[in-house]
């Protein structure tokens, strides 16, 4: 049984609402990461290298954001299989206070310690 404290459809709501900002994010940022051209008549070396740090760093932007999702993607499965905001340890339920500070929160605080 989903969480009794919560409405469902809210948090669908939030959580597809996110899970589409993040994906817009990615398609917005994909220039930044794409291979940095090493052509030295096109740019001088110190500019080469600002370009190589800040497609590392869209990258890992990347690769957090996509964690995001996959974590979202697990949270709506679990509402659909009728069991978001139960402990995967203990299954008591999580407290919606703890649940909406991380929406992808498997263990309650006591199992988490």
């Amino acid at each position: 049984m989903n969480h009794p404290d919560l409405d469902m459809a809210t948090v669908r709501q939030q959580l597809e609402e996110k899970r589409q900002r993040l994906v817009e994010e990615s398609q917005e940022t994909a220039q930044s990461r794409e291979v940095v051209e090493l052509d030295q008549t096109a740019n001088g070396r110190l500019t080469r290298m600002d370009a190589m740090q800040s497609q590392a760093m869209a990258k890992a932007s990347q690769q957090r954001r996509e964690a995001s999702i996959r974590f979202i993607d697990l949270a709506l499965k679990r509402i659909d299989d009728q069991n978001y905001g139960e402990c995967i340890d203990c299954g008591e339920f999580i407290t919606p206070k703890r649940l909406s500070l991380d929406y992808a929160t498997l263990k309650c605080i006591d199992c988490a310690q």
